[in-house]
């Protein structure tokens, strides 16, 4: 892995994880190839709890390789077209993420949404990552369970026993998607494993990340998920802003206006992350 440390590698392989090994599960990457080669960093996708690859292969996959950077996608195990995994933990979620990005051919930029975004949050202790996105991040705790109480109370309370998270239209869409493709992304939904969900409610923090890489949060103040002091708070232990785009639902990359954060992003790529 091109550009790691000594110590980065001593953070990596830790002694706990040689010992306790997460069991292998076949994973699912999809992808999507830049025609000429410009020499730019992958990107890989990592999808929030309940969503797969395909959430990115609508949208993102295409546009992203037709900027000219090559772009992947990683179902989480128990997730799309990976293998099912009903007690998948967030440290098994994390060691799919870090095993996805290391088996690309250069040094990628993890891009994480929802709770997508805690699993990159770890992974960057273990991945030395080129640079990172936290898209519309729900990075756990007790603030996490209350503002998703509030804001969806009958699709909530059964996640606190084990049973599965059910995010209505409204939360995760604008007003202004089409009720036919809202319907058939709802439809596409799983469920994450139940003792992922309760470390997530746990929310036990990441560990820092292996070589200081620059980050970006973006998401929307109209988001339904994530409140707008949430996504503050996310970019602030970057030292940052977050990117907001108001109008726009919690799946940023499925909603009408899809490529508006997601063209913010790459651009955002090509000019910060080079000057550090």
């Amino acid at each position: 892995m091109s550009g790691t440390t000594t110590d980065e590698r001593v953070r990596i392989l830790r002694g706990r994880e040689w010992a306790h090994p997460v069991r292998p599960a076949r994973r699912e990457v999809l992808s999507a190839l830049p025609e000429l080669d410009e020499g730019r960093p992958p990107l890989l996708f990592v999808p929030g709890f309940g969503h797969g690859a395909w959430a990115f292969a609508e949208h993102w996959l295409e546009h992203t390789a037709s900027r000219g950077f090559p772009a992947y996608a990683v179902s989480l195990r128990g997730h799309g077209g990976s293998e099912p995994a009903p007690e998948a933990t967030l440290r098994a979620y994390t060691h799919d993420v870090v095993q996805a990005a290391a088996g690309l051919p250069q040094q990628a930029v993890l891009v994480g949404h929802g709770a997508g975004a805690l699993v990159v949050s770890h992974a960057l202790a273990r991945y030395p990552a080129r640079a990172a996105v936290l898209v519309a991040p729900v990075l756990g705790g007790p603030a996490t369970a209350g503002a998703a109480l509030r804001a969806n109370p009958v699709g909530t309370l059964p996640a606190l026993f084990g049973g599965a998270l059910r995010l209505h239209r409204r939360q995760l869409f604008g007003r202004d998607l089409p009720d036919a493709d809202a319907r058939r992304h709802l439809a596409r939904l799983g469920r994450a494993g139940r003792r992922a969900q309760w470390q997530l409610l746990a929310g036990r923090p990441a560990e820092p990340a292996v070589g200081r890489p620059p980050v970006l949060v973006l998401g929307s103040p109209d988001d339904r998920v994530v409140p707008p002091a949430a996504l503050t708070r996310a970019a602030g232990r970057y030292g940052a802003a977050p990117l907001l785009f108001p109008g726009m639902g919690h799946d940023l990359m499925l909603d009408t206006r899809w490529q508006e954060p997601l063209d913010a992003l790459l651009d955002w790529l090509v000019k910060e992350p080079g000057r550090r």
